[in-house]
């Protein structure tokens, strides 16, 4: 049987580049505002029209709709090596949550749309890399809001978290190696990581292998061809796990965005 197509094959595999320099960071906002929004509901923020106004004001701000139609985003700033201890731990993966690094890098590999597409696997999608379901009720062309498309962003994310936790089991992780295994299984799908799809990724999670984990974090191809976008997130993926280098691997690399 073949695998469920790929969800989130990267959108542009070539690295395109926005003249809209000058509003590089857009997505970067939109991540922060996630970041910030997890924050708010652990500590009990309740106010769901607060929360609401938030969204809107974030994604906003992220993908420019006051006239925007493509913009770029800064690679996240390197930060230097955590050395402490206790930021050095590994934790339960029930315990951690996908860091700001983390979702800059994401937002920026997958891009935003507002309108529904066909990814470069020629499944229909929108948003951050979402791809539509017939729940959603969507086709390609229609467009949808804002705030849809964060709820759709935050939901992925969810269904990500779960899939990892469901992956690893009671491994321990560093945050950085969290993030890196969160972002694979965002982009390729919990039905990808199954052991009969990814024996060797699950021998090396049951044996606590770290390096054999590493090797195998590389999924490059989108329906039955490989994508250099793929081949670059794949790189990029390894050195998060590995290095918790979030720095994109491009030479020049900035992700665009169309809406």
């Amino acid at each position: 049987m073949a695998p469920p197509p790929l969800p989130s094959a990267n959108r542009h595999p070539n690295g395109a580049h926005s003249p809209g320099r000058r509003r590089r960071g857009k997505l970067r906002s939109l991540a922060r505002r996630l970041q910030e929004r997890s924050r708010a509901r652990r500590e009990g923020d309740g106010d769901k029209d607060g929360g609401r106004k938030r969204r809107k004001a974030a994604f906003a701000i992220s993908v420019g709709v006051m006239g925007l139609s493509t913009a770029a985003m800064v690679p996240p700033k390197p930060v230097p090596a955590l050395t402490s201890p206790a930021a050095r731990q590994r934790k339960p993966a029930t315990l951690l949550a996908p860091s700001h690094r983390l979702l800059s890098a994401m937002i920026q590999e997958e891009g935003a749309r507002l309108t529904v597409y066909r990814d470069v696997a020629g499944n229909p999608t929108v948003g951050v890399g979402h791809l539509v379901t017939s729940a959603d009720n969507l086709q390609v062309g229609d467009r949808i809001s804002e705030d849809r498309a964060l709820d759709l962003l935050e939901q992925d994310l969810g269904t990500a978290q779960q899939a990892v936790r469901h992956l690893v089991g009671d491994l321990p992780l560093y945050q950085n190696e969290y993030d890196a295994l969160v972002d694979l299984a965002f982009n390729v799908g919990e039905g990808n990581l199954a052991p009969e799809r990814s024996p060797e990724l699950n021998a090396a999670i049951l044996s606590r292998n770290y390096d054999a984990i590493a090797e195998q974090l590389d999924y490059r191809h989108a329906a039955g061809h490989m994508a250099m976008g793929l081949v670059y997130r794949s790189e990029r993926r390894a050195n998060i796990f590995s290095d918790a280098s979030y720095a994109d691997p491009r030479d020049a690399g900035e992700a665009s965005v169309a809406i």
